[in-house]
């Protein structure tokens, strides 16, 4: 208390001053706002970082079922034998033999996809491919077979494999790879063949010849112990005796492991699983590799 005159007087503190509403509701939206932003920032790159795991998931997959391809083709080799008559199941002494899918599924149907950015449209194509090849005193078979009605995966790549003694007939290792491949999709038992890699949407091989002209359907020349059909527009092509491709041009592609399950759930609808499917061309990875064939002869095309 203060003293004024003889009369005290109390001395009333000052009031404290707080936070009124609008200031604290101002606070509050700065504040919203910056979490706001921060979870945006986290969420775009937590978006990349799983992006990045993708890319590297798919391209190390891709990589490895090129490599595994190449590898084989890489090893193609010429039977010798000099028939090249067509029969439904066995090829004698077929070398290399590349197909459309509708040889051993009539539901098959190539796969188109718009592009992004324009009107252009990307097909997609499943050749089944067969390879021939020789190690030592064993002739070797080996081939390739994506099963786009398969049901416990999404369009997986299969690798067949089988040898026999180089005294066999060399045909009968198509006409096994040819069989495999019927019994399972009959059966939809991919036992004796080995699961490479799923998503696997589109696969082709292209074949030149010695001026590295391309061998498609509308190829013109005509070589010995060369049989080439077309259907669907593409070339069914069958090299027999020592004719052998001089380099071929392998094209892989693999859809998105997100893509993937998102078109497993739709397997069950065929309508809509084409219709989701033709809208991911930008979640489809495309591989491509060309590969020269070390055992070609350019004898074999005069």
């Amino acid at each position: 208390m203060a003293r004024s005159g003889s009369v005290l007087v109390p001395v009333v503190p000052a009031a404290r001053r707080a936070f009124s509403l609008v200031e604290l509701l101002i606070v509050m939206a700065l504040l919203s706002l910056i979490v706001v932003a921060l979870m945006g920032v986290f969420s775009s790159t937590q978006r990349a970082f799983r992006a990045g795991v993708t890319q590297s998931d798919v391209m190390e997959g891709g990589r490895a079922a090129m490599g595994l391809i190449a590898a084989d083709l890489r090893l193609l080799a010429a039977s010798g034998t000099a028939s090249n008559a067509l029969n439904a199941l066995v090829l004698p002494g077929v070398n290399l033999s590349v197909e459309g899918n509708y040889g051993y599924n009539t539901s098959y149907a190539p796969l188109y996809q718009s592009l992004p950015g324009g009107p252009d449209i990307r097909t997609n194509l499943l050749n089944a491919i067969f390879i021939l090849g020789r190690e030592n005193t064993t002739w070797t078979g080996t081939g390739y077979f994506v099963d786009h009605t398969a049901t416990s995966y999404f369009y997986p790549l299969y690798r067949f494999y089988i040898t026999t003694n180089i005294q066999s007939n060399p045909g009968t290792l198509r006409a096994a790879f040819y069989n495999a491949v019927i019994n399972n999709l009959n059966t939809g038992q991919w036992t004796n063949m080995s699961h490479v890699i799923d998503g696997v949407v589109h696969l082709s091989l292209h074949t030149y010849d010695t001026n590295g002209a391309w061998l498609r359907y509308d190829y013109l020349r005509q070589w010995p112990n060369l049989n080439i059909s077309q259907s669907f527009n593409e070339a069914q092509i069958y090299f027999f005796s020592n004719t052998l491709p001089m380099s071929v041009e392998l094209e892989f592609a693999k859809l998105e492991d997100h893509a993937i399950k998102r078109a497993e759930s739709l397997s069950q609808n065929y309508t809509r699983l084409t219709n989701y499917l033709s809208n991911q061309s930008g979640n489809v990875h495309v591989f491509r590799q060309l590969i020269p064939i070390p055992n070609a002869d350019r004898a074999a095309y005069q």
